[in-house]
């Protein structure tokens, strides 16, 4: 999985996941890729610093402040809370669940759960579609 910074003809910023580089080239290409704020399709990559493996005591970016902060995590929470009301929880079993569904072997369904770095790298490289479920600061205290 790779994470690119984008940036819409509408000026909005965001980021995006991609299984690859390659995928989001031919994404863009067919004019899917499409700003969450505006549903432009006029996206492009933004400048981005390289991701560098931190230590634990290592500082990260973060952001306060920002009039839209308070919305985001709403909209994060909002998501959350929907997948979990809505979806099985399959505990440290996503990765084999996933699969499981990914290859018809069982009824399709929504899930949720744990997976190691291995795991989601191994799903990605399979080409099975998930996305990260967001903790929210309030969540980890």
């Amino acid at each position: 999985m790779i994470q690119y910074s984008l940036h819409c003809a509408n000026a909005h910023d965001f980021d995006a996941w991609f299984k690859n580089a390659a995928a989001f080239d031919e994404q863009q290409a067919r004019g899917i890729v499409q700003c969450p704020v505006c549903a432009s399709n006029a996206v492009n990559k933004a400048l981005m610093a390289p991701a560098v493996a931190r230590s634990g005591s290592e500082k990260m970016s973060l952001s306060s402040g920002h009039p839209d902060v308070a919305k985001f995590r709403e909209l994060l929470r909002a998501y959350r809370q929907k997948v979990t009301s809505e979806a099985d929880y399959v505990g440290d079993k996503f990765a084999e669940e996933a699969r499981k569904i990914h290859f018809e072997e069982v009824e399709a369904r929504g899930i949720y759960g744990e997976a190691t770095r291995d795991e989601v790298i191994a799903l990605a490289e399979e080409g099975i579609e998930f996305a990260p479920l967001p903790d929210l600061p309030e969540e980890s205290n």
